[in-house]
């Protein structure tokens, strides 16, 4: 999960014009087709540079969150910049798109706040299953099964668990910043607002949204790097530098535990993972295609390749210590400049390789410097509800009940289970449940076994 910036209402003819005519090198055209998308060298560049700045917020990010569940922040920001540049790097030589991949925002959430520390589980676990997760996302891919799951959820649902994501992100990130706060009478309450960490919390948010609005690129990535700055200042936070060699990764790498992940308890986990990765990697992979004009007759030529690309970077960033990869809606601004082909991802891939040298920064920031972004990438996620059919409340409810379960059971399990069950139970009370897809009725099943002999977190 993760934020749409202003390029994402652009549309393909929007999109900038190659800015050079001059020919690309042979080895270059051949591996990409540029001029049979229109486009040169220079302006897919251009277009990965973009998409970079739009999405570099996450190696800071990652790390924060990811480091609130016991995990090495250090490795983990080794893990996050690598898997984002492996990523990028299979999805544009293999399926040539212009669509970078990184650690999923909500995905991280989930897995710190709610499989580790809610649920007590070990982070070595949660590796373990984002790593099946990964390999079932691989197998339905290549059997194509992942046609049939996706016919089989409700569009209410869909639109109910990006929402749903959106408020749990939303939560986390209010957390962070001290604006909420635990209470014993009312549950949450309003936080300190005086404290300098809140208050700088609030100005990177303004400014994350009004630099966005204003179309600068690389607005969170501004939002994150001010309010840090202005943290050693006003908050206390002391500075380590800013270039060094990259730390460790061995404190994460091949750290997993596949065998703790198979056990009865983590099953909802996996099921989770799994469900999250196939329709966020379907939706922003169809979205970015979509506005890149990609797309015909509502078709990707190559997405098989681009899932296959997706759930590669799963299992190995499972492998290097990082939560599930996915592909990015931010990539929708690299397309508006331009981007058209898999050069704009490798180009993605070079920039997060260069990233690895500037660990010391990254260490710095705060969990209340990441949580404007978060909030922002919440509140571009709400949006998706103008498109519930408000007058079918067999449809509108279970989407609600979906998005509101998520934060105020602080689990996306639990928020994706209420659902299944909800619209099950209404289309059958109704007379409607030939409307309903027998997949919806399986995932139902699968998570009443869950409530019945596993019980809930």
């Amino acid at each position: 999960m993760h934020s749409t910036t202003h390029a994402a209402a652009a549309t393909p003819e929007s999109a900038a014009p190659p800015v050079s005519h001059r020919p690309a090198p042979a080895w270059i055209e051949r591996l990409f087709d540029l001029s049979r998308h229109g486009t040169t060298v220079n302006t897919e560049l251009l277009a990965g540079l973009t998409t970079f700045l739009t999405m570099a917020y996450i190696v800071f990010v990652n790390p924060s969150i990811l480091g609130d569940a016991g995990m090495p922040k250090g490795a983990v920001f080794v893990a996050t910049c690598l898997i984002a540049a492996l990523g990028s790097l299979i999805m544009g030589l293999y399926a040539n798109y212009p669509i970078a991949l990184a650690p999923g925002m909500g995905l991280n959430a989930y897995f710190a706040y709610v499989v580790v520390l809610g649920m007590g589980m070990k982070w070595q676990v949660a590796l373990g299953a984002v790593f099946i997760s990964g390999c079932l996302f691989l197998l339905a891919t290549v059997f194509r099964l992942r046609e049939l799951i996706i016919q089989g959820i409700p569009q209410s649902l869909r639109i109910g668990i990006t929402v749903g994501i959106g408020m749990f992100l939303a939560i986390i990130a209010l957390k962070s910043a001290g604006i909420v706060a635990p209470s014993k009478a009312t549950y949450v309450t309003l936080g300190d607002l005086h404290a300098p960490a809140t208050i700088l919390a609030v100005i990177g948010f303004f400014a994350v949204v009004v630099l966005d609005r204003l179309r600068v690129r690389g607005a969170i990535l501004i939002g994150i790097l001010a309010v840090t700055a202005l943290s050693f200042f006003f908050a206390g936070n002391k500075f380590d530098g800013v270039v060094s060699m990259p730390p460790s990764i061995a404190p994460t790498f091949l750290q997993l535990d596949i065998k703790g992940a198979l056990g009865v308890g983590v099953f909802n986990v996996i099921l989770v993972f799994f469900l999250v990765e196939v329709f966020d990697a379907t939706g922003t992979l169809m979205a970015v295609a979509r506005r890149a004009g990609l797309v015909t007759d509502g078709r990707m030529h190559r997405m098989n390749k681009a899932l296959l690309a997706d759930s590669s970077a799963i299992f190995a960033g499972s492998l290097l210590g990082t939560s599930s990869t996915t592909a990015y809606i931010e990539s929708a601004a690299g397309v508006q400049a331009g981007g058209r082909t898999g050069l704009t991802a490798v180009s993605v891939a070079v920039l997060f390789l260069a990233c690895l040298f500037f660990s010391p920064l990254a260490g710095v920031v705060p969990a209340y410097a990441t949580a404007p972004a978060l909030l922002y990438v919440a509140s571009l996620m709400l949006r998706d509800l103008i498109d519930l059919d408000w007058n079918e409340t067999t449809e509108s409810v279970p989407a609600v009940v979906t998005a509101l379960a998520m934060p105020l059971t602080y689990s996306i399990a639990n928020g994706l289970a209420f659902g299944f069950i909800t619209y099950a139970a209404l289309k059958l009370f109704t007379g409607k449940w030939r409307e309903a897809h027998p997949m919806s009725w399986i995932i139902c099943a699968v998570f009443l076994v869950r409530f019945i002999y596993v019980g809930g977190h």
